[in-house]
């Protein structure tokens, strides 16, 4: 039987198409919102070793079934200095093992049971509220389309086998791999998923339509054109998240290129492993995939330092400096007398109006930046993250102190760094909705007017200067600073009530026009208002704990 392109219903092919690829990506959304945000937090709690690094890509690629995913979150932290090039190394590596388990479930050849997951999973939406049964789900759905959608494609691409043109292709493939090496790397780009692609390789080896030895470099092609994602996640990025992105394409390069050197033994190697261990042609692919991919990795993992270097070298520039916090030293046994306890709690708050100092200033540069720094904005909010760290570190170090050993002064004391703890947190969290409020006027393509932004930054100077005059007073006890800073204070609202009339008056000038600029300008004078309030809060706590 001899057919033609034409012959082929290349409409049931793309609509298989379009449910495999949903159903890839519905599993996923599935899985990653049944896990939570703590695939974020296992990331950044875990990755400070690169072999840990490469356990955690692993296992989250594995769950959330997308390297793509992975390393685009991998890019993120190091984007906001939170990860170092190695780390990301080691993750990227895992990350690329992780990915095979699709093409392993495609192999499991699971397609009879198919119809009874989307029924099940279909069933859960509508009568179960629960959004973890809806999570669950839409994993079965998802699970269950993409078994169902091979079904589809499979009776389709096994009657290209029959298709002359089709067949002069695919014996082009097996006579010059270079052929299969650029298709999978075209058809993964355009995907943008080498699960997916991955998967319809397996299919049109099941079907028949081309040989085993034309598809492997496929395989080669699809870890190169995966990397796609990264390249893009990384576009606008600090330095570090372009080297991630170069070490992301080197690594699979690199394997690629060392798949096509072995071409013909590792083709040996997977047919006598067919043989013995009976394997079906679509897990024959997926063995083949995982197979290269660890071994890669096992070769590529002892010089991760050596080629981060060389990356170094070829991509230039300066890394962001990462805000270090080291907390360790704040653990109750080791402060067997509560004085010394409270003296060590009394250089983290310090430490902490430090870092929450240093975050006004950067987010008072960011406002004045008005084509907007996201490396700068990064950074701001790698300073949130410490600033929550030492909050959490402080607090539970005092709450965990003898209570029934402390005298009342010593537990007026305790009492006042917690509510000084809470105070600088609060003003954190303010800094960066500030932050976020100049972001939205940055991704609108507005800006605040020269006027608007003198008195932006006469409030910011304000500010910082009560924060260190409320320090001071806690460190003297001076009542005069006290007073000074009530007074600043009615100095603060006065200045938010004119600059906000002020801002209406330009607006009704028009000289303002930006409608987001226009909108979060009050806001910001609020929120900076409020940062006044919590330096207040601060010495009227000190001056009651201390004068009751």
């Amino acid at each position: 039987m001899e057919l033609s392109l034409f012959d082929i219903e290349w409409g049931l092919f793309l609509g298989g198409l379009g449910l495999f690829l949903y159903g890839i990506v519905l599993m996923g959304d599935g899985l990653k919102a049944f896990a939570g945000d703590k695939l974020r937090i296992y990331i950044d709690k875990y990755t400070s070793k690169p072999w840990q690094g490469f356990l955690i890509g692993v296992i989250i690629t594995a769950i959330i079934q997308s390297s793509s995913a992975t390393t685009s979150i991998c890019i993120g932290f190091i984007r906001a200095g939170l990860m170092t090039l190695e780390q990301a190394a080691g993750i990227i590596i895992g990350a690329n093992i992780g990915t095979t388990i699709t093409a392993f479930l495609i192999g499991l050849s699971v397609e009879q049971i198919a119809v009874y997951l989307i029924f099940i999973g279909a069933a859960m939406l509508l009568f179960m509220s629960k959004q973890k049964l809806q999570d669950i789900a839409r994993i079965l759905v998802g699970f269950g389309i993409l078994f169902y959608s091979l079904t589809v494609m499979g009776d389709t691409l096994e009657k290209l086998k029959y298709v002359p043109e089709f067949m002069s292709f695919a014996e082009a493939c097996t006579t010059n791999p270079f052929i299969g090496l650029f298709g999978g790397i075209v058809m993964t780009m355009a995907m943008q998923s080498s699960s997916a692609s991955i998967g319809i390789i397996q299919l049109f080896y099941s079907s028949g339509a081309i040989s085993f030895i034309g598809l492997i470099p496929f395989l080669f092609g699809a870890n190169i054109g995966t990397t796609i994602t990264a390249v893009l996640a990384s576009i606008g990025g600090n330095v570090t998240s372009r080297r991630a992105a170069v070490f992301h394409t080197l690594f699979n390069c690199v394997g690629a290129t060392l798949g096509m050197i072995c071409l013909y033994p590792l083709y040996d190697l997977m047919t006598f492993l067919t043989e013995v261990l009976n394997l079906n042609p679509m897990m024959e692919i997926a063995i083949t995939h995982i197979l290269f991919n660890v071994v890669t990795a096992i070769i590529v993992y002892p010089f991760i330092k050596q080629i981060c270097a060389f990356i170094r070298k070829i991509v230039k520039g300066d890394e962001p400096k990462r805000l270090e916090v080291n907390t360790d030293e704040l653990i109750p046994s080791n402060f067997p007398v509560v004085a010394t306890a409270l003296g060590a709690a009394e250089k983290f708050v310090v430490e902490m109006k430090a870092v929450v100092k240093s975050n006004i200033e950067k987010t008072r540069n960011y406002v004045a930046k008005e084509a907007g720094d996201e490396e700068l904005f990064d950074e701001i909010k790698d300073h949130e993250k410490a600033i929550d760290k030492l909050d959490n570190a402080i607090t539970n170090f005092l709450t965990d102190l003898p209570f029934n050993e402390m005298s009342e002064e010593t537990s007026k004391e305790t009492t006042l760094y917690l509510e000084i703890v809470k105070n600088l947190e609060r003003i954190g969290d303010i800094v960066v909705n500030v932050a976020e409020f100049s972001k939205m006027v940055h991704e609108d393509d507005g800006s605040f007017t020269p006027a608007a932004y003198a008195e932006l930054d006469k409030l910011f100077v304000k500010l910082e200067e009560m924060l260190d005059k409320s320090f001071e007073y806690l460190s003297s006890n001076d009542l005069s600073i006290y007073e000074h800073l009530l007074n600043d204070e009615a100095v603060v609202d006065n200045m938010e009530y004119n600059f906000r009339q002020n801002h209406f008056q330009r607006m009704v000038k028009k000289e303002c026009t930006g409608a987001v600029a226009s909108s979060v300008y009050a806001d910001i004078l609020s929120n900076l208002e409020r940062i006044g309030d919590h330096c207040i809060n601060i010495v009227r706590n000190a001056f009651e704990a201390r004068n009751a």
